[in-house]
């Protein structure tokens, strides 16, 4: 039996065979199968499931007369079931062709409830999983008083300094973000877009108040505020990150607010966890100044030398002198494993806001004029200080009252002044605002929670 299996197995093996040509098709039974097959293959029915009311989290655009969805909100009903696709194009709901307008189409489906089934053409385009980015707005954003937005009930209201999770960012102009926090995905504008926005805003106004203005300015790093004007803070990236210890907290403030006052007080209540820089001068010391203690002496060709190479963090000049913060100093207190406090100007902060010095900012403000003013009339009776603004106090003459009342307003109310415009021009940098009667408290309680 194995025998003979064998035998006709090895005479079969053996035999050439020729393979018949294909049988013709006919050409229009050809195209016909084709057709029905890219028809079929193309055409998908798609049945989903709401709430009357419930939004479906999707936003549709007309191209070549039809209707195309050109956005899934991240979260969203839509998202959530994953049916549906970004570039899909809807032909019939429930039976009953679209049309060409999309809001008409988002009527219709707002109001359905139960069962709706969408007859689509996909788009067989799956979206990449987004990775996750966390930006902090420089600008508030209410999405009802914007007249370019595709949807305002989709829209996601902000105010600076809120940490936004994007989770999409295909469409050039709107993002789509949700709060830190959690909460619903909404549209926000994109960098892109507020930029050419703002952009627009700023130019109209700067040809407004500069028309009669037509000196040119060279950019000098020690004099940048005014160039720090024309910067368009938009959203800065930012991430999450376990606690950790500050090099340096960096107090801003206008000049009076109390920033020195604040800083020695700190060193004396913290001196294990604060340190501060001693400040390098090149003008001779007095008899009872040694170097090191409230000044480094040094000539002033070698100031000179380094400030030409870099090594100040700021500098300037008073009464012929050079006086500055070396960053060498900085690293000395870091070093120690202490917080270096800084008393700088707002310029200094496009150098400390860098991995190397990791600055925790907080903006000392100043109060109102009025709550100012009394605070600088308690000082005075305290014998904090010899100005006077009580006008009970006995004066030399009448005439000297009011010169030296006016003086001390005038004082009084240009670091009210002052305070506001460092606010509105560097708001983007701080990390915390405070008033100078809460300083302290509120500063030691920030360093040790964050």
């Amino acid at each position: 039996m194995s025998q003979s299996l064998l035998e006709a197995h090895d005479m079969v093996a053996s035999k050439r065979y020729e393979a018949l040509p294909p049988r013709p098709v006919e050409p229009a039974i050809e195209r016909a199968v084709n057709n029905a097959l890219m028809q079929g293959d193309a055409v998908r029915m798609i049945s989903i499931r709401k709430r009357a009311g419930e939004p479906l989290g999707v936003t549709f655009r007309v191209e070549k007369n039809d209707l195309v969805i050109a956005r899934i909100l991240y979260g969203g009903m839509i998202d959530r079931q994953g049916l549906l696709h970004v570039g899909d194009i809807i032909k019939e709901v429930n039976g009953q062709e679209v049309g060409n307008n999309p809001l008409e189409l988002q009527e219709i489906l707002k109001e359905c409830s139960g069962g709706i089934t969408l007859k689509i053409l996909p788009s067989y385009t799956d979206a990449s999983a987004p990775p996750q980015v966390y930006v902090k707005p420089h600008f508030d954003y209410n999405p009802a008083n914007d007249n370019l937005i595709p949807c305002r009930e989709a829209g996601l209201a902000f105010k600076i300094g809120d940490v936004l999770e994007l989770v999409n960012r295909e469409d050039v102009n709107w993002w789509q973000a949700c709060h830190k926090v959690g909460g619903a995905t909404g549209l926000i504008p994109s960098q892109f877009l507020e930029e050419k926005r703002k952009a627009f805003v700023a130019k109209d106004l700067e040809r407004t108040v500069n028309s009669k203005m037509k000196k040119k300015k060279m950019y000098i790093t020690s004099r940048n505020a005014d160039f720090d004007h024309h910067e368009l803070q938009i959203y800065e990236e930012v991430a999450c990150m376990p606690p950790f210890q500050r090099r340096t907290l960096v107090l801003i403030g206008a000049q009076g607010v109390g920033r020195r006052s604040l800083k020695n007080r700190l060193l004396v209540l913290h001196p294990d966890r604060y340190g501060t820089t001693v400040p390098f001068t090149s003008r001779r010391p007095r008899e009872d100044e040694y170097n090191d203690q409230s000044y480094r002496f040094v000539t002033r060709m070698d100031m000179e030398m380094d400030i030409r190479l870099g090594c100040f963090l700021e500098h300037g000049e008073y009464d012929g002198n050079l006086y500055g913060t070396k960053i060498s100093s900085v690293h000395e207190v870091v070093n120690t494993g202490r917080t270096c406090i800084l008393d700088v100007n707002p310029q200094a902060l496009k150098v400390l806001r860098t991995a190397e010095f990791l600055p925790y900012v907080v903006f000392i403000a100043a109060p109102e004029f009025e709550t100012l003013k009394a605070m600088h009339t308690a000082a005075v009776q305290a014998g904090i200080t010899t100005k006077q603004l009580s006008r009970s106090d006995p004066p030399p003459s009448k005439q000297k009252l009011f010169s030296s009342q006016s003086a001390v307003d005038v004082d009084l109310k240009r670091r009210v002044d002052e305070s506001a415009h460092m606010l509105q021009t560097y708001r983007h940098d701080f990390d915390l605002t405070i008033a100078t009667v809460r300083a302290v408290f509120q500063i030691s309680m920030s360093i040790s929670h964050d």
